[in-house]
């Protein structure tokens, strides 16, 4: 008997921005699962579903732990394979829950590089992701005409950021949290700080939308912050 392992984007925190395919997946699961980094609280992707999950349906919150230790990551990875393999060669129908979109700087792509040639049946569903859903929530666009738009992990090399800042019109700046001081003063040395807004757990409770991001240097991200940002027009001129 072969299950199906479903990656189900559950998107960047309103529970209502998940779409009909996603629902659907969760409440058809046997199993639904959902990473973690620590062994304390619900992770945030399984409080998002959370409304969806079906009375009688298996919860698990697999942890993988958010470190460099080449042992420790093998020891976690090989260990979950084996709890989801063993759950799919059951006949089970899993649903892994992952914040934005699946095929997006997730957990979730290296679980489905795992799993790809497990001749299981596997079903990836997209979810908003935080960027979109800031752009709606504050009207702003992300993109038009003829901008280039680019979508930067802000904790790259700094050589390659700069030349991310150099050419691109718009910017979506993830994974900020790390390095907020120096991604600020980038976007002050190329022009982009006066457009920025930061958004700080985008649909969820305590949300906070910061413009002024140079006043608020001092105070602790969140990890899941982003910010979107655009060159201003004199700046452009100046840099041609």
């Amino acid at each position: 008997m072969s299950g199906i392992f479903y990656g189900v984007g559950v998107g960047p925190g309103d529970p209502e921005l998940l779409t009909l395919k996603a629902i659907n997946a969760i409440k058809s699961a046997d199993v639904v699962i959902a990473p973690r980094t620590e062994k304390k609280d619900e992770s945030t992707a399984m409080s998002i579903a959370r409304p969806y999950i079906q009375e009688g349906s298996e919860v698990l919150e697999l942890v993988f732990p958010m470190n460099y230790n080449a042992q420790a990551l093998s020891e976690a990875w090989v260990s979950n394979k084996s709890i989801i393999l063993g759950l799919l060669d059951a006949g089970k129908k899993v649903a892994f829950l992952t914040l934005g979109d699946p095929m997006l700087y997730s957990t979730y792509m290296y679980v489905y590089r795992l799993l790809e040639d497990s001749g299981h049946e596997i079903v990836n569903i997209p979810g908003v992701n935080s960027f979109s859903a800031i752009g709606n929530r504050l009207g702003v666009a992300l993109a038009e005409g003829g901008d280039i738009l680019s979508i930067v992990p802000a904790t790259i090399d700094e050589k390659r950021l700069e030349q991310v800042l150099a050419v691109s019109d718009n910017v979506v700046l993830m994974k900020v949290y790390k390095n907020y001081t120096e991604i600020v003063e980038k976007l002050q040395k190329h022009g982009m700080v006066e457009n920025a807004v930061m958004v700080s757990k985008c649909g969820l409770e305590g949300e906070e939308i910061i413009h002024d991001l140079i006043t608020a240097g001092s105070k602790k991200v969140n990890y899941l912050s982003t910010i979107l940002t655009k060159r201003s027009k004199v700046s452009k001129h100046a840099l041609a």
